[in-house]
């Protein structure tokens, strides 16, 4: 009896770690639509009324058209007087419009707007945080400077939370062979395939 309690539990588990990663997924993707359609809603409700388009259809020219404009702001900014305008705006919002700096670093490192300024472009390390103990966190290293090191350790499972952290060069192990996106998957399934940087460090 209770290899069979085991049996419909693990199947039902299993089936779970399929299904709901796929509709949180689902979920996400149908609340971006609905606040992306409601802020374009003008927009599209200029083009049902004046042409013969379904709203569906509205909203795809519209999205289409908004991915065009980033498209060209992004090759705009390529340019020299481009560069020079953004860093004229940058500064203007950054002075007058209060969270513009935070919102701005926050999507630039999660995104990557820069290689440099990119959290993805960071190493991956094994720290010691107290120097007295064996204990070893995941953490990405943010900024190197004379002192040692400045690393961000993700929580798990959320790897967009976490903490900074400014410690001495003796207190960092870099690890050149694994990627940002692999320690990432480990601090997502709270440490499990953690095996890989473990026995990289020990290399």
């Amino acid at each position: 009896m209770k290899k069979l309690q085991s049996f419909i539990a693990l199947t039902f588990l299993g089936g779970i770690t399929v299904v709901l990663p796929i509709a949180i997924l689902m979920i996400l993707f149908q609340w971006l639509f609905a606040l992306v359609t409601g802020v374009i809603q003008p927009l599209t409700n200029i083009l049902t009324s004046r042409a013969d388009v379904r709203e569906l259809m509205a909203d795809a020219i519209v999205l289409l058209l908004l991915i065009s404009v980033c498209f060209g702001i992004g090759l705009l900014i390529k340019t020299g007087v481009g560069a020079w305008v953004h860093r004229w705006l940058d500064k203007g919002l950054a002075k007058f419009a209060p969270g513009y700096s935070t919102i701005r670093d926050v999507v630039v490192q999660f995104v990557g707007g820069s290689e440099e300024s990119s959290i993805l472009s960071g190493q991956v390390a094994l720290v010691r945080i107290y120097q007295d103990s064996e204990l070893l966190v995941t953490a990405i290293v943010t900024a190197q400077h004379k002192h040692g090191y400045t690393v961000f350790v993700p929580t798990a499972p959320v790897p967009t939370s976490g903490m900074v952290y400014h410690l001495p060069t003796a207190s960092v192990k870099l690890l050149p062979d694994v990627s940002v996106e692999q320690a990432m998957k480990t601090v997502i399934a709270c440490g499990a395939g953690s095996q890989a940087i473990v026995e990289t460090a020990d290399n």
